[in-house]
């Protein structure tokens, strides 16, 4: 889902730029006050365990790559604040030092994995969770599920996005000036692997380690230890 250099163009890329710059504001200053001190090391962690599984790229047709990100398991140990902090930080490092998604679609980028996927999963994790204890058959589907969905839902987005390139900027006689795949092809194709792919992994590690945590460290998942949305 690392959306490289030259497939969005300026009217895209600057207007998530501005949708960020907001959030990222907003959640240091969440973070800053909700965040308890034994979760501060996490957060690093949570950054290096996302760099790591999101390493595994497969390029996909529509001008970007498919992976598995962990957004969802940060969103629920630490809460979706410190989650889109966490993957935002990861997906800066990966474009300014191993150039995995470019530089001017960080705002695009960061929205898609950083905001959509762990609040989006967050969400759905509350709800299908309910008020089931965090090692129940209940928390551990709602863990698995919320990675499902969440993925998908941050692909479709991206799909959308460089899918919309060919109508927002073109040359006079139709050319594509930036993403030269329309949405009937870019939304297909990233909607497709994550369904059947990609979704299925982030729902397993998701699910696996939140199980893990439950057994080792079952405070971690408590609402109390979290920061008070």
């Amino acid at each position: 889902m690392h959306i490289p250099d030259g497939y969005l163009g300026p009217q895209t890329y600057g207007a998530l730029y501005a949708l960020m710059a907001p959030l990222w504001f907003w959640a240091s200053r969440t973070v800053k006050k909700t965040l308890r001190a034994r979760q501060v090391p996490l957060l690093a962690l949570g950054a290096a365990f996302a760099f790591v599984i999101m390493m595994f790229n497969v390029p996909t047709p529509g001008g970007s790559t498919g992976h598995a990100v962990g957004g969802a398991l940060i969103a629920i140990v630490l809460g979706p604040w410190a989650a889109m902090l966490s993957l935002s930080v990861t997906l800066v490092v990966q474009a300014l030092l191993f150039g995995d998604g470019g530089l001017t679609a960080i705002g695009a980028n960061t929205f898609n994995m950083a905001f959509i996927m762990p609040f989006s999963a967050y969400s759905i994790y509350k709800l299908l969770k309910g008020k089931a204890e965090a090692g129940s058959k209940r928390a551990l589907f709602a863990a698995g599920a919320a990675g499902y969905l969440s993925l998908n839902l941050s692909a479709l987005f991206t799909g959308v996005e460089l899918g919309l390139q060919p109508l927002l900027a073109h040359k006079p006689d139709g050319t594509p000036l930036y993403n030269p795949y329309p949405l009937q092809i870019a939304v297909p194709v990233m909607a497709a692997q994550h369904l059947l792919f990609f979704g299925w992994i982030e729902a397993v590690v998701t699910a696996l380690v939140v199980a893990y945590l439950a057994k080792t460290d079952p405070a971690l998942l408590e609402p109390s230890t979290r920061e008070k949305e």
